[in-house]
């Protein structure tokens, strides 16, 4: 139980007023950690039985709808890991990986942002920008991979293209929209308290699109990592997407696991940072009800 502060000098019904106001308190913060860690273990439990389950079904050699007597086990798989970790050719595959995605993400996030707000705030900007980028916008970044290759003088500048262009269109539509969702009596309170364009973009603009803004951070994230993992495969001379191709041309199928699973593990953590970052950036937002993660 713990101890509740109360002044010296206060009366018995103060002492009894504030036992009765923090109880209620000190339970639902019991009640909280007591949900997050079951929504915890739910969750490291589901990974467990898919696990087992995986391992059941290829041990046994299990046919179903698909031939799981095809696939590695997981212990397999594990020792593949193990064997991989401990060369250097694992490291440099790692970051070249973290290297690409994270200079075509970074310019994606800048310049899509930029965009974003401009198609959303100015009528000229979207009338010239606004039909290019919408018939861009259909077309698979992993389709433009012939056009990076004439396009760039090296393999490592066309792949660093593909992941922006990947990234680019989902944070450049969602800022638009975020943009043109403001409520127009917040410009107008700023404009009327004597504010500037600038003092607008500055204190309605960016501050109430960056909800929007994240979710088009999430999305763009992900995107990414499928088209440079792609673009590794087909043009790429090292990296994780490079590397799982090789292991399936070798018929290392253990080793092709160990990309898919490391490729989930790096695309999980960019995202996870990234909703991290949202969620400090815009602490100013009602979240009730929201599940605790």
């Amino acid at each position: 139980m713990s101890a509740t502060t109360v002044p010296v000098d206060a009366t018995a019904a103060d002492i009894i007023t504030t036992r009765e106001t923090t109880a209620p308190a000190a339970a639902a913060g019991h009640a909280g950690t007591a949900r997050l860690w079951g929504s915890r273990l739910v969750r490291v439990a589901s990974i467990v039985v898919a696990l087992v389950a995986w391992q059941v079904l290829t041990a046994n050699h299990i046919r179903l709808w698909v031939r799981f007597d095809t696939l590695p086990t997981v212990t397999q798989i594990l020792h593949r890991l193990r064997v991989q970790v401990q060369t250097d050719t694992f490291w440099l595959d790692l970051g070249q990986s973290l290297i690409r995605i994270l200079s075509g993400f970074g310019l994606a996030a800048v310049i899509g942002v930029a965009t974003g707000v401009a198609l959303g705030r100015s009528r000229w900007f979207a009338d010239i920008f606004g039909p290019l980028t919408e018939l861009a916008r259909p077309i698979p970044a992993i389709a433009i991979v012939p056009v990076a290759i004439l396009l760039f003088p090296t393999d490592e500048a066309g792949i660093v293209f593909i992941t922006f262009l990947a990234a680019y269109f989902p944070i450049m539509v969602s800022t638009r929209h975020a943009v043109r969702a403001l409520p127009t009596i917040w410009e107008e309170s700023v404009r009327t308290l004597g504010g500037s364009r600038w003092d607008v973009l500055a204190r309605v603009v960016l501050p109430g699109s960056l909800p929007g803004v994240f979710s088009g951070l999430s999305v763009g994230i992900g995107v990414a990592w499928i088209c440079v993992v792609s673009a590794e495969m087909i043009s790429g001379r090292l990296g994780v997407g490079y590397r799982t191709w090789q292991a399936y041309t070798i018929v290392d199928y253990p080793g092709v696991f160990v990309g898919i699973i490391t490729i989930g593990v790096l695309g999980f953590a960019t995202s996870a940072a990234i909703e991290l970052l949202g969620r400090r950036a815009t602490r100013w937002l009602p979240r009730a009800g929201e599940v605790t993660k």
